[in-house]
This record gives structure tokens, sequence and C-alpha cells, in this order.
């Protein structure tokens, strides 16, 4: 994985059951590390010059051909280009088609507590999360669009029922990302919405901000298909002024 970071400049761990954001520089990579295994970490892209633009999940699973997000493949926007790329990834599957929870899961699940009566022992849902950073930047519930889900898999079964899968992600499973525009990211890392435990989950996970090594002709996310092409053409264009 160090052979994709020029070098690392800045770490915080994002505690469980809390939220952040961060607007990113093209050339820049992100690096997640899931410290204690089973986390989950949710995201959310939009262009910080255009806030309309945002990630969509539909296409970047469908233009890859691929159900779940792992080294080679791409993040991609409504307006078909590249947020990020993930370029390295130790755990081998991410998912981004199920979504937050939201506040009447976790009471269902888990029962009710807020942070006015419980203080950092309050159960927090991924739905409220990513509203308290949309509302930084003048954005509300209807900007948001499907996340991904760091560190997660689902699996169906023969009804096409969806479940979380345990231990899909150890502790010390880390991803990669190489930002290839300028990104707005915004993150929790609030229980996965399929989260089966007995009790409130609570996973820290570590974020590590650097710069990039530049992109090479070779470029496993790049080359991995020739919607990746067109996508990364598209950021050409965009960066020299043209779309």
């Amino acid at each position: 994985m160090k052979n994709y970071i020029e070098h690392i400049d800045y770490h915080t761990e994002i505690p469980a059951n809390s939220h952040w954001s961060v607007r990113v520089r093209r050339g820049s990579c992100m690096r997640l590390t899931d410290l204690s295994g089973n986390g989950n970490l949710a995201m959310l892209f939009y262009n910080p010059e255009n806030l309309l633009e945002r990630y969509n999940a539909p296409d970047t699973l469908k233009c890859q051909h691929t159900f779940k997000l792992t080294a080679g493949h791409c993040l991609y926007s409504d307006m078909g280009r590249i947020f990020a790329s993930v370029v390295a990834d130790s755990c081998g599957w991410h998912e981004t088609v199920c979504g937050n929870s939201h506040a009447q899961h976790v009471e269902q699940r888990w029962g009710a507590r807020d942070y006015q009566n419980h203080h950092n022992d309050w159960q927090q849902n991924g739905n409220d999360a990513f509203l308290t950073e949309l509302a930084k930047y003048g954005l509300s519930r209807v900007d948001m669009a499907a996340n991904v889900n760091w560190f997660s898999k689902v699996t169906s079964d023969d009804q096409g029922n969806l479940q979380l899968a345990d231990n899909n992600s150890l502790a010390g499973s880390q991803v990669l990302l190489r930002f290839e525009m300028d990104t707005l990211v915004l993150m929790h890392s609030c229980p996965h919405p399929l989260n089966p435990s007995h009790n409130y989950p609570r996973h820290p996970i570590a974020v590590e901000l650097g710069t990039a090594q530049a992109l090479k002709e070779d470029d496993l996310c790049r080359n991995s298909c020739d919607e990746n092409r067109r996508g990364f053409d598209n950021n050409r264009l965009y960066h020299i002024g043209c779309i």
C-alpha cells in the first residue's frame, strides 16, 4: 500500500458513533483503517465547486460490472467523472447498496439513547450523522445520495434477502483512496443498517491524509475497464476547463 503514497501529512481517528467531513484536494490520498475489526465507515462525495455533483452508486457499480468495491475500482459522480480510485485494499469487499441506519432502526434494535441523557454513551444513527455534516455546507436531506459502507460486506440468500457478513473486516484492515478531483468527503462511523449485533456496535476508524504518487500509464484503476479510461478522460477535460 505504501507504493501508492508519497507521504502522509495528517492522522486522525473517527471514534465509534461519530461523524466528520473534510475537503480533499486532487492528488491526495486517504488511508482508512478498521482499528478493531467489523467496523463500518459510511462515506459520501461531493464536488466542492458544484455541490449538485455527487457520488453515484448505481453508475459506479454498473459501469464496472461489479456488486462490490475493492482495489481497481473507481468512485463515480453523476456527471461521469471520477472522485476517487481504490488503489489498494486489504479487506477485499466494501458495499454501496444498503445505505444508512435511521433513528427508528437503532431504537428498535438497541433502544433509544440520546446525547442529552447519555452523553458519549448515546447511540447515533447514520442518517442523522450525515444530515449534521450536510448542514455545514448548506445541504439537506434532499442532497443525500446512496453512500459507500467501507469494510462492510453484504450477501444474499436464495430469496434475495440481504444480510451483513460477519468478520469481513479484521482488525487492521485498510483501504487506500487516491483522489482524482477536488472532493468534499462526508463520513460517519455509525453501525451498518443490517448489523444484527446484540449490543450497539462501537468501532473506531483511523483516517490518514497525504499526497498520492502520480498516476502512471499502467495504473490498475484506469486500465481495469474501458469505462474507467473514459472516466479519467472526463476528468482530464474537466481539469483543463473544457467541460
